[in-house]
């Protein structure tokens, strides 16, 4: 079972606190609030799409790179890593 179904519960529930985020946002855009505040809440949303993919990343590690069964697991799991860091970093 992948990680990301077993933690299913968890990562849909702070998904779904990013989107509460998001729409606060938008809110504040047609409320035409300060931009200070609108800054605010991007920050927010950033740190916590940051620390969602963290957890995710880590259990990659543990799940698929420490705990693989094969050289060749381990190696498809590292390039996966690799191509989303990339990306990430970006």
């Amino acid at each position: 079972m992948s990680h990301t179904i077993r933690n299913k519960t968890k990562l849909v529930s702070r998904v779904r606190r990013l989107k509460g985020q998001l729409d606060a946002v938008e809110r504040a855009l047609d409320d035409e609030a300060a931009c200070g505040a609108v800054l605010q809440l991007l920050a927010s949303i950033r740190g916590a799409l940051n620390g969602l993919t963290g957890e995710v990343m880590e259990d990659h590690l543990r799940e698929h790179i420490l705990a693989a069964e094969t050289e060749s697991d381990r190696q498809h799991a590292v390039d996966e890593l690799s191509a989303v860091l990339k990306t990430y970093v970006k």
